[in-house]
């Protein structure tokens, strides 16, 4: 990806990624046109491609964007996590993929669609050491071994929630977060209590 230098064209490049994000998961990535992208952006096919010469460029950023949104919330949580009540981690936690709900449904059509890619594994043993560093802050005596194989867990129940959260038509939708919310509370409690 060209970054722009002009504010005006780091605008063009946020509405692309905006739109971009919208069609991958409104279609997949296979069903997805860069004519179809641009469009949504209200920009030129040119444009575009000036900032992302091709599909996997566009979908490469969108998914490094990801990352890094997921990421700089894993960083706050731990920045917290030595003073926080188990139980209010618990919820931090569970509430950081829930609010990046549009920017997740774009991240999860992409990484389905691409498999053979790296990018997506790497985010993944990212998230999972934020984690693992977020239990370890909060329980110092916890073993590494251990505190990743709870963040594998952790992870996996915050991905729950996020599904939870996207559901159509759930109509138990709350009522199910907060079981989910206090699954995670329990286990954490459990699990770091014992560190």
């Amino acid at each position: 990806m060209r970054e722009p230098r002009r504010q005006r064209g780091r605008d063009r490049v946020a509405a692309l990624l905006q739109a971009g994000a919208a069609v991958f998961a409104e279609k997949g990535y296979e069903a997805t046109t860069m004519t179809e992208v641009a469009a949504r952006a209200g920009a030129s096919i040119g444009s575009l491609y000036q900032f992302f010469p091709g599909k996997e460029a566009l979908a490469d950023a969108l998914l490094a964007g990801y990352g890094e949104q997921v990421l700089a919330g894993l960083q706050a949580v731990e920045a917290q996590a030595a003073q926080l009540a188990v139980p209010a981690l618990a919820d931090a936690l569970i509430d950081l993929l829930v609010a990046l709900k549009e920017e997740r449904a774009a991240a999860l059509a992409l990484i389905e669609a691409r498999r053979d890619v790296a990018q997506p594994l790497r985010l993944r043993d990212a998230l999972r050491g934020g984690v693992a560093r977020i239990l370890a802050r909060r329980a110092p005596g916890l073993a590494p071994d251990r505190a990743m194989a709870m963040a594998i867990v952790v992870l996996l129940q915050m991905k729950a929630a996020a599904a939870l959260g996207v559901e159509p038509g759930l109509t138990s939708r709350a009522a199910a977060l907060a079981e989910l919310r206090r699954m995670t509370r329990l286990y954490l409690v459990e699990g770091l209590g014992q560190a």
